[in-house]
């Protein structure tokens, strides 16, 4: 029973301003670090110099930056619009940078405007913690009543609009701002500066005349423009899924289904072109065989992300349930990925590493001190729990393996 059974084992970090520094990142014991350079605009190239100054401050502290999460994708890429070809550029020639610094593995996503999008920063869960949550009722509420979109009320069902109106009824200003906050500017994968409900409108304006048609098909120019250099470059994309996985706001959703998956993947036939398998976000959606697409689609998946949720009805609603008790068999999963593992290890790939991090946690303990501030969904205590509680689940399937196999059952080595 050797390390190379094992996913490595990374924690998302949001760079020296993160209130959960890498210090507490080591503590927790992760391997690997997930962080991006933030405060590099949207669009502009990252210098070797840079990156090669964050990976040293990772290695000095005997990690490794093992996932470069994200290199956001510039919106006029995503709408193809005049002059997306400097930003594709850029884009190609920040893939070379990282290949250069060694840093072989970048998760993106193709979300328009907001990324991902939850309603309720601080659910109420059952055992005091405090959970990340998306309610459709509270979306159209917002979408029909704060930013008052003019299409809104034919985008829902007329029992929606009523049961989203009845919600809006009872919020205070209070609530309202709240919910506002989290949408609009809550979050800190929000890809662009909207800070009003004017800014929103407009960022939205600009995908009046692209459907979900044309959003994939841009995505695929996108991919044919750089995965021959990520290819060139060493460096495995590796596409985040939409979160949550349906169209909002008027906005088209393409990474959401397995049928999207298959299109993507398909569309450049590279291992270069993979995913991240995110299994809250695919678990979201209430269609998806999620067990079943990791299995189908662990060839191509450069990095994991595990998550749970507790879906609360059929459309589309949800809450962050603790990482082992949601609806997804986490076990089943985790099982999938680790054959993975092993098989690219067989097979002697150059960097055969299979990356796995706690994705978001509950506010539990002291993060629920209100002075303690953290980006949502990245407390530092939820999420050592949860890769706690994913740590034991793989090595007791490894230690299983390998006892079934009659291999050595000697303990974990030592970091």
């Amino acid at each position: 029973m050797t390390a190379e059974q094992r996913l490595e084992e990374t924690w998302r970090w949001y760079g020296p301003k993160d209130s959960v520094s890498l210090l507490d990142v080591k503590q927790a014991g992760a391997t690997g670090i997930v962080t991006a350079l933030h405060d590099i605009p949207t669009g502009e190239v990252w210098p070797v110099e840079a990156i090669l100054a964050r990976k040293a401050e990772i290695e000095c502290l005997g990690m490794r930056w093992s996932v470069v999460e994200s290199v956001p994708v510039h919106e006029s890429i995503k709408q193809m619009a005049p002059g997306c070809e400097r930003f594709i550029a850029n884009y190609q020639q920040t893939v070379r940078n990282l290949g250069r610094c060694g840093i072989g593995k970048l998760c993106y996503n193709f979300m328009p405007v907001i990324d991902w999008t939850r309603t309720d920063l601080e659910r109420d869960w059952f055992d005091g913690s405090k959970a990340l949550a998306f309610d459709l009722d509270d979306f159209a509420a917002f979408d029909l009543h704060v930013l008052q979109r003019p299409a809104a009320k034919t985008a829902y069902s007329a029992e929606r609009v009523r049961s989203a109106t009845e919600r809006f009824s009872k919020m205070s200003a209070a609530d309202a701002r709240a919910l506002q906050t989290a949408i609009v500017a809550g979050l800190p994968g929000r890809m662009v500066e909207a800070y009003s409900l004017d800014d929103f409108r407009e960022a939205l304006a600009k995908y009046d005349n692209i459907d979900a048609a044309g959003l994939r098909d841009n995505l695929h120019k996108f991919l044919r423009e750089v995965i021959p250099v990520a290819a060139e470059a060493g460096v495995l994309m590796a596409i985040h899924p939409d979160d949550p996985p349906m169209p909002l706001l008027g906005l088209p959703r393409v990474v959401s289904t397995e049928a999207d998956v298959a299109g993507l993947l398909g569309a450049v036939d590279d291992v270069h072109n993979g995913i991240t398998f995110c299994v809250g976000s695919y678990g979201s959606h209430p269609e998806n065989d999620v067990e079943g697409m990791a299995r189908r689609f662990a060839k191509r998946t450069h990095f994991v992300h595990l998550r749970n949720v507790r879906k609360d009805d059929k459309d589309g609603s949800f809450t962050e349930a603790d990482h082992l008790t949601g609806d997804v068999d986490m076990f089943d999963v985790m099982t999938t990925f680790l054959d993975e593992r092993r098989r690219r290890c067989a097979e002697g790939w150059s960097d055969a590493m299979l990356p796995f991090r706690p994705d978001h946690g509950h506010q539990m303990l002291g993060d629920l001190d209100a002075t303690k501030k953290a980006n949502p969904g990245y407390t530092a205590i939820g999420r050592l729990r949860g890769l706690a509680e994913l740590r034991g689940l793989q090595e007791g399937i490894v230690r299983y393996k390998a006892k079934a196999d009659g291999a050595s059952s000697r303990k974990r080595p030592l970091q």
